[in-house]
């Protein structure tokens, strides 16, 4: 299998709500993240992997990250979401433009923690022609 990937960077801000709350999370030692609760800034760090099928630009790179880019305003604004809720956002959105393709999304806080997951072909999922300005104006930015 063949992939490319993509990085772009973007200023969020999110809260973990449970950590006001649960004993896990709200120690009071050392290990302590109540903090998290409040609304706190990152700069999420986003590497997009996704399929091609042949190598002379199947998925050019520069369009592909401008369109990932073109999908959040300027300050992410997600409210509880984690880099694991982000990443599953982003992938619905790709596989909507993208179809039948294996899409790898890693997002991070700060390029210290975060997540990575693929997303695997669906099965019984034709590639077809695909349309991408007729699905751009069905697809509603979930990201503001």
């Amino acid at each position: 299998m063949k992939l490319i990937w993509v990085t772009f960077r973007k200023e969020g801000i999110h809260k973990y709500p449970a950590a006001l709350e649960d004993p896990k999370l709200k120690t009071g030692d050392e290990y302590d993240v109540s903090f998290l609760g409040y609304p706190h800034r990152h700069i999420f760090h986003f590497k997009v992997s996704i399929e091609v099928f042949h190598d002379d630009r199947d998925i050019e790179f520069i369009q592909f990250k401008r369109w990932l880019e073109s999908l959040y305003g300027d300050t992410l604004k997600l409210d509880y979401k984690s880099c694991e809720m982000i990443a599953d956002e982003l992938a619905h959105q790709i596989k909507q433009r993208y179809p039948a393709r294996h899409v790898r999304i890693e997002v991070s806080e700060d390029g210290e923690n975060g997540c990575e997951i693929d997303y695997a072909v669906e099965k019984n999922q034709a590639l077809t022609g695909v349309d991408y300005k007729e699905i751009d104006k069905k697809v509603e930015n979930i990201f503001n």
